[in-house]
């Protein structure tokens, strides 16, 4: 059974992501801080036999025994992951202050979750097993270009310049460890655009009317760039950020 490791995976992204791999009867090893109430909000929508073969890890990546909590688990119940998908985030560093700055702890933390964190898991996991073949990036739109201010009520309070800059050096990131990991490991990234679920009818609006495709991405619509990476199919490819935005960067 092929094991796969994506982190972050009680998110909207990251559990479209659990919940497909495991009905393609892989074993998914995902992270999360909450395990109780991961288990209580999802549990419901797996099948026992999808439950079962779900490993949850419960882990802080802003403590600084996070990547050693992983291996640990890793290594005592002997996963081996083929494939990684980095897709953990946290909604805490992209607060933005009342002047509209972004605090040094906030700055340095979405660049920890995105880069530095991602980074340290992916060597550590390569001492320490030896099946991985495979890592991509959950990366975004913003990573490629600046936001546009008038899709926000208030811009300067409601985008916070840590993010894009995050997830720019993420997408950076995937081009040097496809160098430095190359031939053995490929490494690719997917760059979202706007997803439904967050957003009221005003701004869902006004995105419409600046992407070519006239609408935000549906939650499913994140599997089909990610099943291509996870798959043989994309075994010539490293090093690419794959842009799933709708049209949005091309204008």
């Amino acid at each position: 059974m092929n094991e796969i490791l994506i982190t972050g995976g009680s998110g909207k992204i990251g559990f479209q992501l659990v919940n497909h791999f495991l009905s393609q009867n892989f074993k998914v090893i995902t992270t999360t801080r909450d395990r109780n109430k991961f288990i209580k909000d999802r549990q419901l929508q797996l099948t026992d036999i999808q439950f079962n073969n779900l490993k949850i890890i419960e882990v802080d990546f802003a403590k600084e025994d996070a990547v050693q909590t992983i291996i640990s688990h890793l290594i005592s119940e002997e996963i081996n992951p083929k494939s990684i998908i980095h897709n953990a985030r946290s909604l805490e560093y992209l607060k933005i202050e009342e002047d509209t700055s972004v605090t040094n702890q906030n700055f340095l933390g979405e660049l920890l979750i995105d880069v530095v964190f991602p980074y340290q898991l992916t060597f550590e996991i390569l001492k320490n097993t030896n099946k991985l073949e495979n890592v991509i990036f959950i990366s975004s739109m913003y990573g490629v270009v600046a936001p546009t201010p008038s899709l926000y009520e208030n811009f300067h309070k409601s985008s916070p310049i840590n993010y894009g800059v995050a997830k720019a050096a993420q997408i950076h990131l995937t081009k040097e460890l496809a160098v430095r990991l190359a031939p053995e490991i490929r490494v690719n990234c997917v760059s979202f655009g706007g997803i439904k679920g967050r957003v009221d009818e005003v701004f869902m609006s006004k995105y419409k009317s600046l992407n070519p495709q006239g609408k935000m991405l549906e939650e499913s619509e994140v599997i089909g760039p990610l099943d291509f990476l996870v798959s043989d199919r994309s075994k010539n490819m490293t090093g690419q950020n794959i842009i799933v935005d709708g049209g949005w960067t091309i204008w």
